[in-house]
């Protein structure tokens, strides 16, 4: 969708945002709909519409503005902040919130290209932080790596996103060590 020119139709599209964003982390996705979005915004059914002729679109565009700052500025040692981040992961998918906005991403990355290009790029930005992460740990010699660095997110996050969203339970600190340590031969 284009950004409006007019002043009026940037500040109604913003806040049709905002409480598109606020439904979603609030009430999961079904919530997206043109009626619910303009109550919540305080404009006019009408107006979402001019804005986002589709519900799916608006529900693209809230998800975009949903950042999720998973693994990003490594820290030296790599260990203890990995364990951290792979913590603050599980902790964050433990909410509703959280796993329906990235449940949303993976569902709706089936059918729309739009939704499976954020979560192609979420992917990588997680991908990327981790590999990071770990070429630091490794210069360090703080770990010598037997994992492939292409498997990180899986190795690391898979697990973790299965027993937040899958079991609908928390992780404990003892998955997550054996997360780290499955990476390869850590020293102190």
């Amino acid at each position: 969708m284009s950004t409006p020119t007019d002043p009026r139709a940037a500040r109604s599209r913003a806040a049709i945002l905002v409480a598109a964003r606020s439904l979603l982390l609030d009430e999961g996705p079904a919530a997206i709909t043109h009626q619910r979005v303009a109550q919540k915004a305080g404009v006019g059914r009408a107006t979402v519409y001019r804005h986002w002729s589709q519900p799916g679109h608006l529900l693209h565009d809230a998800m975009t503005g949903i950042e999720m700052p998973f693994f990003r500025e490594p820290e030296t040692p790599v260990r203890p902040w990995l364990r951290t981040r792979l913590q603050r992961l599980a902790d964050a998918l433990a909410t509703p919130q959280i796993a329906g906005v990235l449940l949303t991403l993976m569902q709706g990355a089936l059918w729309d290209p739009g939704i499976a290009a954020q979560r192609d790029e979420c992917y990588r930005d997680i991908s990327e932080n981790l590999r990071k992460a770990l070429a630091l740990a490794v210069a360090d010699h703080e770990i010598e790596m037997s994992a492939d660095p292409h498997d990180l997110s899986a190795l690391l996050v898979g697990p973790i996103l299965y027993h937040a969203t899958m079991r609908a339970g928390s992780v404990s600190p003892q998955l997550i060590e054996q997360l780290i340590d499955s990476l390869g031969e850590w020293r102190p």
